[in-house]
């Protein structure tokens, strides 16, 4: 080879590995990418897919700023965070006035076949001797209460809600009153996700009675037999009743049929389009991810660890998702 080729040669193995490095930094957002610390299992391990994604295949800093729902959601809406990796759109008053505004937006579907609602053990309301055989819908509780009995108020029932500053948290105690069941049940919350975790596996293991709110994907969801209880056909009217905390006279209604969205600010949605598109196409096969979320759970396994095998063992799935050029970012990352 003349020597002026391989001096060229020599030029162009420094170069261009430099300038693919320079290419995988820039970030299509201007400024370091803040998400909702999310505090349930789902919502972590998206969260640390999204931030995956963002910092390894997009050349992006992430950082997460913990805090309940509806602080979430403000914080979004004023850009001080630009995702939320699973946004229950719809959910809140506040969500619904801010996409409506312009401020927020529900960007793709992560999981579909999401569900919540007010749940009992199986065992208590099937088989031969159930202590609640006639229990079928939430228009039944009152003649329950004593089965449900609260240890601190003996002649009402436990209802255990979501946690404070959770928007389900609302909406239930909005339920509770639309359902006259304020009489008869305590409106019970648990401290953090892992404490009504904590609560109602415990219950079931001794087959004692627990009245309570879940939704789906969870661990938990897929470890236990549960029965939802029935309530009326979902009325928007009705459910605008129930995230509304200061109407005084909800009307009872069940859930929004559930969608889990990527939620982003307005910021980002005009500044990084390429990054709000990938989002649009993130989304993981519910089997897969309860067992993901299993997993978490049963190995106490951080959801950091769990998101780095997702991309080790599912690439046929999150490839679909970004260019061939992320896609070989995020590969060079996992070696």
């Amino acid at each position: 080879m003349p020597r002026h080729s391989v001096l060229v040669a020599i030029v162009l193995s420094l170069v261009l590995p430099a300038s693919l490095e320079a290419e995988a930094a820039e970030c299509p957002y201007p400024k370091p990418v803040m998400l909702a610390g999310l505090n349930w299992e789902s919502g972590m391990f998206t969260t640390e897919v999204l931030r995956v994604l963002l910092e390894k295949g997009y050349g992006c800093k992430t950082d997460v700023l913990p805090g309940n729902t509806l602080t979430m959601e403000n914080a979004l809406r004023q850009n001080d965070i630009q995702v939320i990796a699973e946004q229950w759109a719809g959910r809140s008053e506040l969500w619904r006035k801010a996409e409506a505004a312009g401020e927020v937006f529900a960007v793709g579907e992560p999981v579909k076949g999401a569900t919540e609602g007010w749940w009992v053990p199986e065992y208590l309301v099937k088989g031969d001797g159930a202590p609640a055989a006639g229990l079928r819908s939430v228009s039944d509780l009152p003649h329950f209460k004593a089965l449900f009995k609260d240890p601190e108020s003996p002649g009402k029932g436990r209802f255990y809600n979501c946690p404070t500053g959770w928007t389900c948290e609302g909406v239930n105690s909005q339920k509770l009153k639309a359902y006259g069941l304020e009489d008869s049940y305590v409106n019970f919350r648990t401290g953090t996700g892992p404490a009504l975790d904590a609560a109602i596996s415990s219950a079931i293991r001794q087959q004692q009675p627990i009245l309570f709110y879940y939704w789906s994907p969870t661990p938990l969801m897929g470890r236990y037999k549960l029965v939802q209880l029935e309530e009326p056909p979902f009325d928007q009217k009705a459910w605008e009743t129930l995230i509304d905390p200061s109407n005084p006279k909800p009307v009872g209604t069940r859930s929004l049929p559930a969608k889990i969205s990527i939620g982003v600010s307005r910021d980002l949605r005009e500044k990084a389009p390429a990054l709000v598109q990938a989002f649009s196409k993130v989304e993981i096969p519910l089997p897969l991810f309860n067992g993901i979320l299993a997993r978490m759970s049963e190995e106490h396994t951080d959801a950091g660890p769990v998101a780095d095998a997702f991309f080790r063992e599912h690439r046929e799935i999150w490839s679909a998702w970004v260019p061939a050029d992320v896609a070989q970012r995020v590969d060079a990352s996992l070696k």
